[in-house]
């Protein structure tokens, strides 16, 4: 288990403290809508099932590198609709849908609360697989840009997470050591186990509780988990009370008797990987 104190915490911004999955379905019903064409695909549910898996398809190949970011974006529009575009044309059909989307932007309830909670105890930044344009636009509107002193994105970066020197570069642009860096973040893979593999803390966190079982060899904080928040839903991720998953941003070694481990595995040397299910 590591022992360096953290003094910074990167986040993910899209399914972490901002709701994308929300606002991608809330802009695609609107859009389809407007464009007449939930019938055309099976009726709304369908319709929506299929754009989300278009959606991760497309996402998939460009952290994977195999289109950059526009173009994965025409290749979702082209899958979809089933049409052979131009570039102008999905593209137009995009920034269509895009109205749409920015509409339903939102953070999730408990996400300013947080980020004002975790500012009075270390520094924090933003590793994300978009683009700066975007995640610069989306956290400045949502009004928590200011928490981050560095926002680190794929496409200007050149390099995407689960790639270790995407990692690395956040924690060189914060002149820190990844032992020193706790990096949250939704995805499993992508940034629990990416993280953890650069050097970093690593906090992987389920909003919905579907995205289980925890990666081998690494703990979970259970008091602060589905049943902790099974009557609070209202509020899931880190109110005041939950908050207690980052406890080791004071305490690396964390509150005796408040975490179990799990006995598949022990973490890799000198690193540390939690699981919040929340």
């Amino acid at each position: 288990m590591g022992t360096n104190r953290i003094k910074a915490v990167v986040w993910d911004v899209d399914d972490t403290i901002f709701d994308y999955g929300r606002a991608d379905l809330d802009g695609i019903r609107a859009h389809l809508a407007v464009e007449g064409l939930l019938e055309e695909h099976g009726g709304e549910e369908a319709a929506l099932a299929r754009w989300k898996t278009v959606s991760g398809t497309h996402w998939r190949r460009f952290v994977a590198g195999e289109t950059d970011f526009e173009g994965h974006r025409r290749d979702r529009v082209r899958e979809f609709l089933g049409t052979p575009l131009t570039e102008a044309q999905a593209a137009a059909w995009w920034d269509r849908y895009v109205t749409h989307y920015e509409s339903a932007w939102s953070l999730f309830p408990d996400a300013a609360e947080t980020l004002a909670a975790v500012a009075g105890l270390c520094r924090q930044a933003v590793l994300s697989n978009a683009s700066l344009l975007v995640q610069e636009r989306k956290l400045t509107t949502l009004g928590v840009r200011d928490h981050f002193e560095n926002v680190v994105c794929a496409v200007e970066l050149g390099i995407a997470k689960p790639e270790a020197g995407a990692f690395l570069h956040v924690c060189e642009a914060l002149g820190l050591a990844p032992a020193e860096v706790a990096y949250v973040g939704d995805d499993r893979e992508v940034d629990g186990v990416g993280a953890r593999d650069a050097g970093l803390r690593s906090v992987w966190v389920d909003r919905d509780g579907t995205r289980g079982p925890a990666p081998e060899g690494c703990r979970a904080d259970h008091r602060a988990g589905r049943a902790a928040c099974a009557a609070d839903r209202a509020n899931p991720f880190w109110s005041p009370v939950h908050l207690r998953v980052m406890f080791f941003l004071r305490r690396p070694g964390g509150p005796k008797g408040q975490r179990e481990a799990h006995t598949e595995g022990k973490p890799p040397s000198g690193v540390e990987f939690w699981w919040a299910m929340v």
